[in-house]
């Protein structure tokens, strides 16, 4: 896969997200708020996520890399420095 951009992995985190909570409202997400709180993610519906944006993405995702995916900002800076490594 090639490597995203920021609005592309922003996107991909969104959609998955609506995939697990399709009811989730980003308006009251702030690019730096803790989605996991905003969106009340249980730590379920966090690893469905590293999942389902491992396969979208080819990113991996190790459990190391978990606070990287506290915001949405954060997570999308990840997913571009994730999938920009491996091209």
């Amino acid at each position: 896969m090639k490597p995203l951009n920021n609005a592309e992995a922003l996107s991909a985190i969104k959609e998955a997200i609506i995939q697990i909570i399709p009811d989730a409202d980003f308006t009251l997400v702030r690019p730096d708020d803790k989605f996991r709180d905003v969106l009340e993610l249980d730590s379920l519906d966090f690893l469905s996520l590293v999942e389902l944006l491992s396969e979208r993405t080819g990113a991996r995702i190790d459990e190391e890399d978990y606070p990287e995916l506290t915001t949405l900002s954060a997570a999308s800076r990840f997913l571009v420095d994730r999938t920009a490594a491996r091209s």
